[in-house]
């Protein structure tokens, strides 16, 4: 039997990239996963692409910015799927868009990436949190990133977003256990999607040095099926003892 049959995911983000491949990992381990994205028909096709039927997998629209919308969408999927057992809030201003040096960022653009990186994550955790609560329990992850750990040229609001999770995953692990609500992290390192193929050259044309991009001792870039392998064990009861940690998965990037 698989590690999540009968479970249902909701995963922010979850149309594109490292999301994309988190909801792959996470239906193949036999969830019905909702996909959630700012760009519904983004969402949609994804979704499509590991259920056509509609069955196991669909799409939706959401700016997990807006505290009213989210709360809104997650009554859609429990109205759709009856309940949500595992929440990955993987939604984030990344990539080219979070990058901006710190003396050239405007408000807007700080508003822009709190309101998304952090606002966003607690918004969904406390609506579907509400619901695991009333059910018994259920798993909430986090997808942070190394750049919580070490600095990035060019990044100080992601950076900041993504640190914070580090104190917002093990405050609410402490809160939430009682309820049966395990709540951990994961920091991936360098992977590899359509968005950051060249990020050394999107820096650099950018203003960014990119003299402090760092080199990986595994000698590749991760993949997005890689850190859902982790999210999928996390959310499962295999880790059921696994409390407030944040899992680094990074090919060896902070080792020096």
């Amino acid at each position: 039997m698989a590690r999540l049959e009968n479970k249902v995911a909701f995963i922010t983000g979850g149309g594109t990239g490292i999301g994309k491949g988190i909801a792959r990992c996470l239906f193949e381990e036999g969830a019905s996963v909702v996909l959630a994205q700012r760009r519904f028909e983004v969402a949609q096709e994804a979704a499509r692409s590991l259920d056509p039927t509609g069955a196991r997998a669909r799409g939706i629209g959401l700016d997990i910015s807006d505290k009213s919308r989210v709360e809104s969408v997650v009554r859609v999927v429990l109205d759709a799927f009856g309940r949500i057992d595992v929440l990955v809030n993987n939604a984030s201003v990344t990539g080219k868009a979070a990058i901006r040096r710190f003396l050239d960022m405007d408000e807007a653009f700080v508003h822009q990436v709190i309101d998304v990186n952090l606002k966003g994550k607690i918004f969904c955790s406390q609506a579907v949190a509400k619901t695991m609560k009333d059910r018994g329990g259920g798993a909430i992850i986090h997808i942070s990133s190394v750049g919580a750990l070490a600095a990035q040229e060019g990044a100080s609001a992601y950076c900041a977003t993504k640190a914070a999770f580090t104190g917002l995953t093990r405050a609410m692990a402490l809160e939430l256990i009682s309820y049966g609500i395990r709540v951990n992290c994961i920091a991936p390192g360098d992977i590899e999607i359509q968005t950051n193929r060249e990020v050394l050259t999107d820096l650099r044309a950018m203003g960014v040095s990119g003299d402090y991009f760092r080199r990986i001792p595994a000698g590749r870039r991760g993949s997005p099926e890689e850190i859902g392998k982790v999210a999928a064990f996390l959310a499962c009861d295999d880790s059921r003892y696994i409390v407030g940690e944040t899992i680094v998965v990074d090919g060896g990037f902070l080792l020096y």
